[in-house]
């Protein structure tokens, strides 16, 4: 069966934002390259699995990919 749809935008780490109460995680804000001006940030958990399988976390200024993937049946094909 064929790959799903992506696009890859690269984005740099801007803060690591510390949980404002125990028991939350930490996140990371991310501004993604390409995106409109007022939706060019994300924030998400700073959790990532590396190969090994071994939890890590994103520093500040890392630089890192946001890849979007859909379904075939979720998509259209572009108008020329």
């Amino acid at each position: 069966m064929a790959e799903k749809p992506t696009v890859k935008l690269p984005g740099t780490v801007e803060k690591v934002i510390k949980p404002s109460h125990p028991g939350q995680p930490e996140k990371v804000q991310i501004e993604v390259e390409g995106a409109d001006d007022m939706y060019r940030e994300i924030r998400i958990e700073n959790s990532l699995t590396a190969e090994n399988g071994e939890q890590v976390r994103l520093k500040k200024g890392a630089e890192v990919d946001v890849t979007v993937e859909a379904d075939r049946e979720a998509t259209n094909p572009k108008k020329k």
